[in-house]
């Protein structure tokens, strides 16, 4: 086994709780939207909410929010990005299983190791491997016995977000202009650009943005999800791209999927087959041997 790097001893861990804690996103999200709320008021309130605690924590710490005119342009990008990948993903649940959702999304892995090699930035074969492995175990874990005809529109859709956010990774990874900016920094400005958009949509759409937010609890799973899946995850993205790189980073998302079928099945009563446990275990296998094959 390889000695780890300080850079890998920081950068893993990091990985692995950007895939749990976006993984959670069922925990909080689920009961909002069994109760009628709509994904764009839920997603304003999550950006929104997770916005205002960044802030008042960068306020507190004293951190300068001075960015300047291309910083600001590459922020812009990213905020857009990581929103449209929310929008295509959900958007994508309308029209085909929210398993091959899963499993099409999980194709980012694949696309930020095909972008690294066009920007001449070649994986080892290890890493190659374990990007293998990890989908077919996403693959296996959400295979299920459905006959439902397949909607070439809810495909493209997951593809489009799986693109969106393997752009989003390795711009982080890869641009020198925002290099400076801090990771919570970052984050802020992102997920500012993100409540502005939904924002923009429900006041569109006409709707209530208050509609079916009514209890102590409804609050308390949107600070949930504005605090774990977004500023959390958001942020240890940032970390872990920048100490492990853009692909590594990727694969460890993994766990995301993990993550939220062990919430289905823990906390709404889904079942355990044995294909979810032999997915997860094909995934955790391949994750360890990328960890302990690879220094960086």
């Amino acid at each position: 086994m390889k000695a780890l790097s300080k850079n890998a001893l920081i950068g893993y861990p990091a990985g692995i709780i950007t895939g749990i804690t976006y993984g959670l996103n069922p925990l909080f999200g689920m009961p909002l939207m069994n109760k009628g709320v709509s994904v764009d008021s839920i997603l304003f309130f999550r950006y929104g909410i997770a916005v205002l605690i960044l802030g008042a924590i960068l306020l507190f710490d004293k951190h300068s929010f001075k960015i300047n005119l291309k910083q600001a342009g590459v922020l812009l990008v990213l905020g857009v990005l990581y929103t449209m990948s929310s929008i295509f993903l959900f958007e994508a649940y309308k029209y085909i299983p929210s398993g091959l959702a899963t499993t099409l999304i999980f194709l980012y892995p694949v696309l930020v190791a095909l972008i690294m090699v066009f920007l001449r930035v070649v994986p080892s074969w290890q890493v190659w491997l374990a990007i293998l492995a990890t989908f077919v175990g996403v693959i296996i874990m959400t295979q299920s016995n459905s006959s439902q005809a397949i909607n070439p529109i809810g495909v493209i859709l997951s593809l489009g977000s799986a693109l969106v956010y393997a752009l989003f990774i390795v711009i982080i990874n890869r641009s020198k202009t925002i290099g400076n900016i801090s990771n919570s920094l970052l984050t802020f400005y992102a997920l500012s650009v993100g409540a502005v958009i939904f924002f923009g949509r429900t006041a569109i759409s006409g709707g209530d943005i208050m509609e079916g937010i009514d209890s102590n609890m409804d609050w308390l799973n949107l600070v949930g999800l504005a605090i774990l899946p977004t500023i959390v995850s958001t942020a240890t993205l940032a970390v872990a791209t920048r100490n492990i790189g853009a692909t590594k980073a990727s694969v460890l998302g993994v766990f995301e999927p993990i993550t939220a079928i062990l919430v289905g099945t823990l906390v709404f009563g889904e079942a355990l087959t044995n294909n979810i446990i032999i997915g997860i275990l094909i995934a955790m296998v391949a994750v360890t041997f990328m960890i302990i094959s690879t220094k960086r």
